[in-house]
């Protein structure tokens, strides 16, 4: 969110009431960007491309940075983009530099986790294997403004047409390993083909009371 703020100017009494003065106004970050940003650091460089001002154009803006303009690395956003891309065309080769070498990949419909860079590839070498090429991701939603963490909604598509129990939410974590940005954990949860609905909430209640009466059970969890 941004805040647009007017800039009031002092006028002398001796100028005519009518003279017309135009306001510039400067939008600046609103402070949860601010806050967010505490610990970045910026350069000269960087604010010169933030503020755009000239005499023709008495407009000063300020907006939302974006990631590492000064580096031109690439987004957490823009990865976790081709990495979806480089499944729906089958191209592991792509998605391989993408993840880190010791990269966790948590897809919760299996009982453990894929650890490491050949491990996750082989999952997905399975994964495109069983499927048709007709199904593909779709991302819904994924967040922007971090550089290290991004959360994805997506489904699957058939032909395009939306594929049943097909919604998806993805959460991954990046970081800069010589000077790019890897996938270094990632988790799936996938929407189940049969829904408890409340016997859900039942049965969590049940696993609850066990616990509060028998606590040396937390052990075995």
């Amino acid at each position: 969110m941004i805040h647009t703020f007017s800039i009031s100017y002092f006028c002398p009494p001796h100028l005519p009431k009518t003279l017309s003065i135009c306001l510039p106004t400067i939008t600046v970050p609103s402070t949860d960007f601010l806050a967010n940003n505490r610990t970045r650091k910026i350069t000269s460089n960087q604010i010169k491309k933030w503020v755009l001002q000239s005499s023709d154009n008495p407009t000063a803006t300020i907006t939302s940075p974006p990631d590492d303009v000064a580096t031109g690395m690439e987004s957490a956003s823009s990865v976790v983009r081709k990495f979806y891309q480089g499944i729906n065309r089958r191209d592991l080769a792509s998605v391989e530099p993408l993840i880190a070498n010791n990269c966790v990949y948590e897809d919760l419909v299996f009982p453990r986790p894929f650890v490491g860079r050949e491990a996750i590839i082989e999952f997905f070498k399975k994964f495109i294997d069983s499927i048709s090429t007709d199904l593909q991701f779709a991302i819904d939603d994924i967040s922007e403004e971090d550089t290290s963490a991004i959360g994805v909604t997506w489904h699957l598509e058939w032909n395009g047409k939306t594929f049943p129990f097909s919604k998806g939410c993805s959460f991954y974590r990046l970081e800069v390993i010589n000077g790019q940005r890897q996938i270094v954990y990632g988790r799936d949860s996938v929407e189940p083909a049969i829904k408890p609905g409340e016997t859900a909430l039942v049965a969590i209640r049940g696993v609850a009371w066990l616990l509060q009466k028998f606590p040396n059970l937390a052990d075995r969890l």
